[in-house]
């Protein structure tokens, strides 16, 4: 069976591999009938963007791709909470926001302590830089060749 594709053609008469929309010829981007609600929400979401970027610069926010940026985002929440009049529900949040600092510092925590176990192990051309004495590497080989 083949897949229904989209009747649009670009100025270079490059396809659109979009689906139709299921009664029509077009896809939702490319439909006559729908293109003012298409450039409404190309308007929303530029406006959608330049607000996401406009809030990261004001929180000096970076992402959650790493530690600093949880923390961040932890922070700003946290201080927010701070910021709201004392009751149960905000005590609560605060004491939710407690736990799951702990818990990011336990994590970062664990990522250094294994961060040094590979620097001591790997050294830092990635060769092993663990002393074998020639006890332990005769015991090495025995085992070796019993393993045989």
């Amino acid at each position: 069976m083949m897949r229904r594709q989209c009747a649009f053609r670009s100025a270079t008469g490059k396809p659109c591999r979009a689906a139709p929309l299921r009664d029509g010829e077009f896809c939702l981007m490319h439909s006559p009938e729908h293109a003012q609600d298409v450039q409404e929400a190309r308007k929303l979401g530029g406006k959608r963007r330049k607000r996401e970027v406009a809030l990261a610069g004001a929180y000096d926010f970076e992402g959650l791709d790493d530690v600093n940026g949880i923390r961040r985002i932890l922070e700003i929440a946290t201080l927010d909470t701070l910021a709201m009049e004392n009751s149960i529900p905000r005590n609560r949040t605060l004491t939710y926001q407690a736990q799951v600092a702990l818990k990011g510092l336990e994590v970062g925590d664990t990522e250094e302590r294994l961060a040094a176990l590979e620097q001591a192990v790997h050294g830092r051309r990635g060769e092993p830089t663990i002393t074998v004495f020639e006890e332990d590497q005769a015991l090495l080989e025995a085992g070796e060749e019993e393993s045989k």
